[in-house]
């Protein structure tokens, strides 16, 4: 293939050496990366928790500073997508599955499963089962997300850089980001990309097993899995080859109005009122405590610590590890925004939405296991929102909603890594050739395949958190570079 760089046949080598040691040794592999994973979580959980608060701190910073004012892009350039249609992409690649999967098991296991500090299933863990919730997936998470868009949105737009990871470093490494130290990185970014979204993939095509099962009594197994897979790669290459402008604008565009849809159900058959109080409390007590969330790391209370490595360390690493896929997205669709306008739609809205979501799905999952009818606790992830819904009106015609919701969000996230990944691998082209995505996506779906078939996503899951801890110093450079070269452009911007 033409304007195929060296950078995807190491990452494709690295890739299958990778999936094959998890094949042929599925069990020491897992056990080798649990360990490593938890070492990392043990001795660097301080680094990641400092390190994700700087980039929210920045990003706060940036919507307040004259630095706002500059566009990324030229200074005629005006923004190719609507404001709707740019919020639903960033989005649907930002969270997707991640919002159906854990809407309703993450604040339910908070509050009766595994509170953080609190007793299980008490008023207290009920408040802060929704103000974790709300921390991990509101401010840090889009923050991490943003800043690494933001690098590769300034340097491709407005100093015409490639699209890729290693131009953000220029301005500290000049020209050797053009030979080997260049390759490395950009090999980095894209192993991260790969197995991440082959990940998400798998948990994807799991839930919506789990779903069919729930609603149809299909068989819950490798094969109906295989099948699900098969059918969404099939649908997301189509999609993919449509090209930006047409497959993921649309598809974004139906996730939102589905995830509305399910959302506007959801509160309506729910503890309405209960819904949007505890909402407004939640949110009050996540920015109470914010600053104190930010830096906890428990360091006298192992059972506390431990809980902190399990979930809010996890999901520090897993949001810095997915950066290089997302942020690459996002840079790509907000060509001719303003630093402002675009840490603004990133940074608040997305969190704003998803703790109205979480505040629906948690409380009325909650709700549901105090009422003592149906033991959600016990359920298996991926399950428990399914079975929530058995307990509301029009249970069938939801998880109808709920299936298309997880299979759209599917496409679309899958889709859109294979834009990423082709994008790494052909130079930081703005259009990668559609060969080099089909390439990509099959080799995606294929390892989200095999790794259902060995037991292996777990172990899968811990290289992604294991990859986030180098990724996290490039990510460093990367708000370095950047703001060595705003300096330079801040000299250049009128005050008002």
């Amino acid at each position: 293939m033409k304007k195929v760089s060296i950078t995807f046949y190491i990452t494709l080598a690295a890739v299958l050496l990778a999936v094959g040691y998890g094949v042929i040794a599925p069990i020491h592999f897992e056990e080798i990366t649990s360990t490593i994973k938890n070492f990392i979580s043990d001795s660097f959980g301080w680094y990641y928790l400092l390190t994700v608060s700087m980039l929210f701190f920045v990003s706060v910073f940036l919507i307040f500073s004259p630095i706002g004012r500059i566009r990324l892009g030229k200074e005629k350039d005006r923004p190719q997508f609507s404001m709707i249609s740019w919020l639903a992409m960033l989005f649907s690649a930002g969270m997707g599955i991640g919002l159906v999967f854990y809407g309703a098991a993450e604040p339910l296991s908070h509050y009766a499963v595994d509170p953080a500090t609190t007793a299980p299933e008490t008023k207290a863990s009920y408040k802060e089962a929704m103000r974790e919730t709300f921390f991990h997936w509101g401010f840090h998470a889009w923050s991490v997300y943003g800043m690494t868009a933001l690098a590769l949105a300034y340097f491709q737009f407005r100093k015409g850089q490639p699209g890729l990871i290693s131009a953000t470093l220029r301005p500290i490494f000049g020209d050797r980001v053009d030979g080997p130290l260049g390759t490395i990185i950009d090999v980095f970014a894209i192993f991260a990309t790969v197995f991440g979204v082959a990940t998400s993939l798998g948990f994807g095509a799991v839930q919506i097993n789990a779903g069919l099962n729930y609603l149809f009594d299909i068989p819950i197994g490798f094969w109906s899995q295989f099948v699900i897979i098969s059918v969404v790669t099939v649908l997301f290459l189509i999609s993919a080859w449509s090209g930006l402008g047409k497959g993921i604008k649309i598809l974004s565009n139906a996730n939102m109005f589905l995830a509305l849809a399910l959302l506007i159900f959801i509160i309506a058959l729910g503890p309405t009122l209960l819904i949007f109080n505890m909402f407004t409390d939640s949110i009050g007590g996540y920015l109470e405590n914010l600053i104190r969330l930010s830096f906890r790391t428990a360091p006298l209370t192992p059972e506390n610590r431990s809980w902190l490595n399990s979930w809010t360390l996890f999901y520090w690493a897993w949001w810095m590890a997915w950066s290089p896929f997302v942020g690459m997205f996002i840079a790509r669709v907000s060509k001719g925004r303003t630093i402002r306008e675009f840490m603004i739609g990133v940074l608040v809205v997305p969190t704003v939405l998803s703790a109205i979501w979480f505040a629906a799905f948690g409380t009325t999952a909650i709700e549901t296991q105090r009422a003592g009818v149906i033991d959600l606790a016990s359920s298996a992830t991926e399950l428990t929102i399914f079975e929530m819904f058995s307990g509301l009106p029009w249970s069938f015609v939801i998880s109808m909603i709920a299936i298309l919701l997880i299979i759209s969000f599917f496409i679309t996230s899958a889709d859109s890594a294979t834009f990423v990944l082709g994008m790494q691998s052909s130079y930081g082209s703005l259009t990668p050739p559609n060969n080099l995505k089909i390439v990509w996506g099959v080799i995606q779906s294929s390892i989200a395949i095999i790794l259902l078939y060995v037991g292996g996503l777990g172990a899968l899951q811990n290289v992604i958190i294991i990859a986030a801890l180098p990724f996290s110093v490039i990510l460093i450079m990367m708000i370095v570079s950047l703001f060595k070269s705003l300096k330079e452009e801040r000299k250049r911007v009128k005050r008002p």
